[in-house]
């Protein structure tokens, strides 16, 4: 069985697919997306999901993709945003970082995430009021992203280049 070197989470905006494939590229490992795999297995796009299936099945997906990943990925592995919710998908990643697998926290101030989330509809959870649905996420989100993470990484004014080059040092908060 594989389990991933490095597992990015954070919220949307915070750069877990362009930080996963910056690294993937600068450590010569494999990068996967749990997003990507979400939307293959469904065979729509994630919005697309949310819309015709609900969230719960979306949140079912999103937790057999993460369970697949973090046994059979060896490499650069980006979470969706609210993959860590489920409390299953909480005990597996606490189990690969026994494992020796380095859960990454890309943490990211809501000034600097607006402009890379946009207010498009392929964020179906920040519909509405994007920036109040993000800070309320953000809220609910923050206290698991911190206990699960073994290196932060505040990502607000850095390129995908530099916050791959900061994790692979081992630094950050």
């Amino acid at each position: 069985m594989a389990a991933p070197r490095i597992v990015l989470i954070g919220p949307p905006g915070s750069g877990k697919s362009s930080v996963g494939r910056a690294l993937a590229t600068a450590t010569g490992l494999a990068w996967r997306d749990t997003d990507e795999d979400v939307a293959a297995t469904a065979g729509k796009s994630i919005a697309d999901i949310f819309l015709s299936d609900g969230e719960e099945t979306f949140r079912d997906l999103e937790q057999a993709a993460v369970a697949d990943a973090l046994a059979h990925h060896d490499g650069v592995l980006s979470l969706g945003g609210g993959a860590i919710l489920r409390e299953a998908t909480q005990q597996k990643l606490r189990a690969a970082v026994d494992g020796g697998t380095r859960v990454v926290f890309l943490d990211v101030s809501l000034k600097a995430a607006s402009p890379r989330v946009g207010l498009n509809k392929s964020r179906p959870l920040l519909l509405g009021n994007p920036r109040q649905q993000w800070l309320t996420l953000m809220e609910a989100r923050r206290p698991v992203y911190e206990a699960l993470a073994t290196q932060t990484v505040l990502t607000d004014d850095l390129t995908p280049r530099q916050v791959a080059a900061v994790i692979e040092q081992g630094e950050g908060a």
